[in-house]
């Protein structure tokens, strides 16, 4: 096994914990917090809401999926999934910010008509890789 990868493992190891800690807010502790990641892009996760029923959801797919491909082929949607428990779909939208994926995801049919609920979670780089390149922490 070369450094390189005996050192990714051992970082693989550490990440649940550096995860957490990017989490953390360590203002006021005299101990340095992990880098916050600069968010590249918005997970969106899209389920129904409480008592919309499957006809209300399919009267309006036909719309959705061609808005749907519209974001897409825009590029504003990178990735579409459907839930493997078969409870919605998730999304990887081109935004830097919760507000601006927001923005776009609510201009489609099933948003319009409030019969879905979105979590927002923005994502960036996974910032404890930066210990794998010593001149990225510079």
């Amino acid at each position: 096994m070369n450094l390189t990868i005996a050192s990714l493992m051992a970082l693989m190891t550490v990440l649940p914990v550096a995860s957490a800690a990017q989490s953390q807010s360590r203002v006021g502790s005299g101990v340095p917090s992990v880098a916050i990641p600069k968010s590249t892009e918005v997970l969106v996760i899209e389920t129904p809401k409480q008592g919309v029923t499957a006809q209300q959801i399919m009267a309006l797919m036909p719309d959705e999926i061609r808005a749907t491909v519209k974001l897409y082929l825009d590029g504003k949607i990178r990735q579409w999934y459907s839930r493997g428990d078969a409870k919605g779909v998730v999304f990887m939208v081109d935004a830097k910010t919760e507000d601006e994926a927001r923005a776009l995801m609510e201009t489609l049919p099933l948003a319009k008509e409030q019969l879905i609920d979105h979590q927002y979670i923005p994502v960036g780089p996974l910032m404890p890789l930066k210990a794998l390149n010593p001149e990225a922490l510079q």
